[in-house]
């Protein structure tokens, strides 16, 4: 369908990433190509926000995403190829701070209909670490302002059914000949959402601990959501290299606070992860951060995945 047709530069692409629509597979979003054919045509930024693009839009929309499957999102540098698709969209769906040369490109191009999702819900900030001990607070404070808003919304049922409600009401608007469906489609998406949150609140409700390791800082909107505490070897950069002193810290903490597993993802190295578990004497497990599916995940779409993630939590933190 596609309004518009001209080119950005390369830097513009990795801003597009807004959500691009279609009730096709992984493949076909990967591959078809914005400005491609009548429907509605949405380039999505990374892999959440394709989801909420192909439920909301249907048989209405075709979705391009800019993150191939197994691509770790957070450094995407865009392609030639990339930057003429985000030119061709008709819409784009990213989250602003998640991906900054999506940003860039994004806030080059003049594309009609940019839906940021960080600007669906509200951002917090959960800094490098999430939880304190005595002693540590005015430490944590005085660090507060240093750390970026937390991107990982996706991760929260009823953070992401307040995405999908505002992506909703922006393809009605630019696409007010199928609104009736988007909206239809954005109900149901949301009610699924509600359920998979009472899934999630009565599954971790009554823990033996309470306490989570995990690669990276990607679940702290789960961890506040169901009375939980992320402890992350790394902060919200899954590639950053935690000193010596943190691995000291966590296998200090693993006792205290009783944990048993340390969760590692698959789009990053493991190789951290499991030489702390090692040194602690724990288990380790994975915890997808749902950044991208590959034939590695638990799981085909997002809600197969946060299920296996869910299972793998109550494992971890012995449901009673």
């Amino acid at each position: 369908m596609n309004i518009r047709r001209r080119l950005i530069p390369t830097a513009a692409l990795a801003a597009l990433s807004l959500t691009a629509v279609s009730a096709c597979s992984n493949d076909t979003a990967s591959a078809g190509g914005a400005g491609n054919t009548d429907k509605f045509d949405v380039v999505a930024s990374f892999y959440p926000m394709q989801f909420l693009a192909e439920q909301i839009g249907g048989d209405h929309v075709n979705v391009t995403t800019l993150t191939e499957p197994g691509q770790e999102p957070h450094d995407l540098e865009l392609s030639t190829k990339q930057t003429a698709e985000l030119g061709e969209a008709d819409a784009i769906l990213f989250l602003k701070t998640l991906q900054p040369a999506v940003d860039e490109a994004v806030a080059q191009t003049d594309v009609k209909t940019k839906i940021d999702a960080a600007t669906l819900t509200k951002l917090e900030d959960h800094g490098d670490v999430e939880h304190e001990h005595a002693g540590e607070e005015a430490h944590a404070e005085s660090e507060e302002e240093e750390h970026a808003l937390d991107p990982h919304v996706w991760l929260d049922p009823v953070k992401y059914a307040e995405v999908a409600s505002g992506v909703g009401a922006a393809f009605e608007k630019a696409d007010p000949d199928h609104a009736a469906d988007y909206k239809k489609n954005t109900e149901a998406l949301v009610k699924k959402l509600d359920a998979l949150n009472t899934e999630y609140t009565d599954g971790l409700k009554d823990t033996k601990t309470k306490v989570f390791f995990t690669n990276h800082a990607a679940f702290g909107y789960l961890a506040e959501r169901y009375g939980l505490t992320q402890e992350a070897i790394s902060g919200l950069d899954p590639e950053s290299e935690p000193s010596p002193a943190r691995i000291k810290e966590l296998q200090e903490e693993a006792k205290a606070d009783g944990v048993t597993t340390v969760f590692y993802e698959t789009l990053v190295s493991d190789k951290t992860a499991k030489t702390l578990a090692k040194d602690a004497g724990l288990k380790t497990d994975v915890l997808d951060p749902l950044e991208g599916i590959t034939d590695k995940s638990k799981g085909d779409d997002y809600f197969q995945v946060m299920q296996a993630n869910l299972k793998a939590l109550e494992t971890a933190l012995g449901t009673k």
